[in-house]
């Protein structure tokens, strides 16, 4: 599904990342863990298409993500890529429901059929009773099960989680981790997931371990 061949990131003299070859399946949930500077955040970047490799190129189901222009990569990211983030970045003036529906508003798909997405997605995520309240009316854990529903509104082909149960206390933390493998088992979703959280990491289907810009 996702290829990296020979990936290399070079900000000024500073080598980030010095020749990555991943492979990533459908379906599947690979952790990417390492020390702080091994490069995790980096790889996901880009492979996220947040960032543009230096070298190398990334096939996404056969589609040379290295190669598009600014324009069609927004609108690939947009259509295929959902993101999660250790801070919940929703709007604090809009609602569970609205904050979820935006990325399908920017996908040109109609107010109704966004709606009744997310309502779907916040129903599967135990959220329907809250769609109507702000960010500052949720918990911590509630706001990041939120930006999960946010991320999968678009139907996209995988989701890049970086440190997503780095700010939630335990219990939190093992409910979004427990979500994570929901979704897979549900909805075939692929999720590639930076963490610095040992149960996670061990948790996945695949744990790489990246040191000094590369992948061991």
């Amino acid at each position: 599904m996702i290829l990296g061949k020979n990936i290399k990131k070079q900000y000024g003299s500073l080598e980030v990342l010095k020749g990555v070859d991943l492979h990533i399946q459908a379906s599947e949930i690979v952790s990417i863990v390492g020390s702080s500077g091994a490069g995790k955040t980096t790889l996901l970047t880009i492979l996220g298409t947040l960032d543009n490799v230096t070298s190398g190129e990334i096939l996404f189901n056969g589609v040379n993500i290295t190669s598009l222009n600014e324009k069609k990569l927004a609108a690939f990211r947009n259509q295929h890529i959902g993101f999660v983030f250790q801070f919940h970045h929703l709007l604090p003036e809009f609602t569970a429901l609205e904050n979820v529906c935006i990325p399908a508003f920017i996908n040109k798909k109609t107010k109704k059929e966004s709606e009744l997405k997310a309502n779907e997605l916040l129903g599967l995520l135990g959220l329907k009773h809250r769609a109507n309240h702000k960010p500052s009316e949720l918990s911590g854990g509630e706001q990041q099960r939120v930006a999960v529903a946010r991320a999968l509104i678009n139907d996209p082909k995988v989701i890049f989680a970086d440190e997503p149960s780095g700010n939630l206390d335990s219990e939190n933390a093992q409910n979004l981790h427990q979500l994570f493998f929901k979704l897979r088992d549900e909805l075939q979703q692929t999720i590639v997931v930076v963490t610095h959280n040992e149960t996670l990491a061990n948790m996945a289907d695949r744990k790489l371990i990246m040191k000094d810009g590369l992948i061991q």
